[in-house]
């Protein structure tokens, strides 16, 4: 899924290239985008954007939310409202595309924003998973999942905060690190990097780890995130329907030598999820189903 890192860049780039346009007419694709789009205006997708102006694009931990002035069709439920947000949870597979309205496309396309520039702001997603809200009010005052309750963020929270957010829980680390409700932004990719990083194995309870591995995670968090994000935006550019992940030391590159150690980076399947590692660099109690 995008996470801290990719959702950064998307953010960047949109802000340079739609801020000010105005969406001229939007549109929701079926059958997958009856799946993908939530109304929460009640005046229905299209009709509730059309004529709006984007603001802003911001993050806040794997979603994204724009802020749009009110439209000719925006808001007619909640007229004391001078916006209307598009808050979009890109979940597995979800990306965005920003494109001419003939442009190849990157994926199946669910939702359509065409924009007076001249170009559309297409949502993809390979499996449907993901969300596209549109609501009156601030996402944290609409009934969105996993909005609400997100801890701070990963690269935002200063080191006696985590490792007070940290004390309560009881489960395996990896785990930890992408509950959105101890820290906004890393997903299962991310979490595999920040763990290499500190050389601490993933499935490690974090009852057991020392105050040393405590810090180790926090840089760890810290760089890796921060190095990520230097090298997506290098390698993405203005193509935001990209995901580029070749660079990453550990996650998707079972079987391939570490690059800190060259043992063979190990794969878990578990809980349909896959966790990547190095035996050697993130030692730790033999698992059923390693490789």
């Amino acid at each position: 899924m995008p996470e801290l890192p990719e959702l950064t860049i998307v953010q960047e780039v949109l802000n340079r290239r739609i801020i000010g346009q105005t969406i001229v007419s939007a549109e929701v694709i079926p059958p997958g985008g009856a799946i993908v789009v939530r109304d929460l205006t009640g005046d229905g997708f299209a009709a509730a954007l059309a004529g709006a102006r984007f603001e802003s694009v911001v993050r806040r931990g794997k979603f994204l939310v724009f802020t749009l002035a009110n439209g000719a069709g925006v808001l007619s439920n909640a007229p004391t409202s001078a916006h209307a947000y598009l808050v979009i949870n890109p979940k597995l597979t979800g990306r965005l595309q920003l494109c001419e309205p003939k442009a190849k496309k990157a994926g199946p396309v669910h939702a359509v924003l065409h924009l007076s520039g001249g170009q559309a702001l297409r949502y993809i997603d390979q499996k449907k998973m993901g969300q596209v809200f549109v609501t009156n009010k601030p996402p944290e005052q609409s009934a969105i999942a996993d909005y609400v309750g997100m801890g701070p963020e990963a690269l935002e929270i200063s080191r006696d905060d985590f490792k007070a957010r940290l004390k309560p829980f009881r489960g395996e680390i990896k785990g930890i690190l992408t509950r959105s409700d101890f820290v906004a932004g890393i997903g299962n990719a991310y979490a595999d990097e920040v763990l290499w990083w500190a050389r601490i194995h993933p499935y490690r309870k974090k009852t057991s780890l020392t105050a040393e591995e405590v810090d180790r995670l926090y840089d760890g968090m810290c760089a890796c995130l921060l190095e990520a994000i230097e090298k997506v935006r290098a390698e993405m550019g203005e193509d935001i329907h990209l995901k580029p992940r070749d660079f990453l030391a550990v996650h998707m590159k079972a079987g391939e030598p570490c690059p800190r150690c060259g043992t063979p980076i190990s794969l878990v399947g578990a809980n349909q999820r896959i966790t990547n590692f190095c035996r050697n660099c993130q030692p730790g109690g033999l698992i059923k189903g390693m490789a």
